[in-house]
């Protein structure tokens, strides 16, 4: 980073500097707050106001860490939509495991709980607020297309009492809330196990959507630089790193049987079988046998 940076400070930075510095070092103050806020007045001082990254690398890894954060964050406001959207038009289950989102979603209530109570920047892990919401809705439709509707109901209040426990400090410790973050490491790699087996049972990803698969992948891949750039917890570092390795096993299924299912093709065990006017297939033709 610092040699790329330094090697843009002649030909790029210095050139353009003196024609966008008296810009932005004048923002007006509705545009300057949310900066400072997002980017601490050192890092806004370097990056925006004297525009001198090349000086400081440290900001420009701080900065690039943020936007791809924010971005996660916006993403996941629609990750898990197609998956939604594909259950309601089927009113089919088939290739999702209601096991695999009771584990993640539990994981995902304790994570936004530690890291809310640790103080930690919302872009570092907004983003699971929103896809446990989605979570919620999802598991909620695999029970119902399963036959289990009457569990949705009782499965949304288990959520809830627990969210308001662990939210509450008077009721989780913050000595126990740190071992409930650990213990969502070999649960959130859990919670990929099922899917994982019933892709595999079923030799198809079913009603699994690719959109929601592949944003997983690639999300908590981001989680693991905006971690280490801006968290310094080993509990969360470890559990996006086992998240991003089994999320890269789920990929490699959905590309294995991409087209498993949708053809309509016969086993090669069952016989064809053709249907002619009538009823009766045409005499096959030849010569006609010779009288004696």
């Amino acid at each position: 980073m610092d040699s790329i940076l330094q090697s843009l400070e002649g030909p790029v930075f210095s050139t353009i500097r003196p024609y966008i510095t008296p810009y932005t070092s004048t923002l007006p103050p509705s545009i300057q707050k949310p900066l400072l806020n997002l980017l601490t007045p050192i890092c806004y001082n370097n990056l925006i106001r004297d525009f001198d990254p090349a000086s400081n690398p440290q900001c420009v890894q701080y900065a690039i860490s943020k936007a791809i954060g924010l971005g996660i964050v916006t993403l996941s406001t629609i990750v898990k939509v197609p998956q939604l959207i594909k259950l309601l038009s089927s009113q089919s289950s088939k290739g999702l495991s209601f096991l695999s989102y009771l584990l993640e979603t539990t994981a995902f209530l304790c994570t936004l709980a530690y890291n809310f109570r640790s103080g930690n920047p919302f872009s570092t892990y907004g983003e699971i607020a929103m896809i446990a919401v989605q979570n919620v809705l999802i598991s909620t439709l695999i029970l119902q297309y399963s036959g289990k509707g009457g569990w949705g109901a009782v499965w949304v209040a288990a959520l809830a009492a627990a969210g308001y426990a662990l939210f509450n400090e008077g009721i989780v410790s913050p000595d126990i809330m740190v071992y409930l973050q650990a213990a969502t490491i070999p649960l959130g790699l859990a919670s990929k196990v099922p899917q994982i087996i019933e892709v595999a049972r079923q030799k198809s990803t079913g009603q699994l959507s690719a959109f929601a698969i592949f944003n997983y992948l690639f999300g908590s891949l981001a989680r693991v630089f905006t971690t280490l750039s801006e968290v310094n917890d080993p509990l969360i570092l470890w559990g996006f790193l086992g998240g991003a390795a089994l999320n890269t096993v789920l990929a490699a299924q959905m590309v294995y049987y991409w087209n498993s299912g949708k053809k309509g093709g016969k086993s090669p065990n069952t016989p064809s079988k053709k249907f002619y006017a009538g009823g009766k297939s045409p005499k096959p033709k030849g010569d006609p046998k010779k009288r004696s």
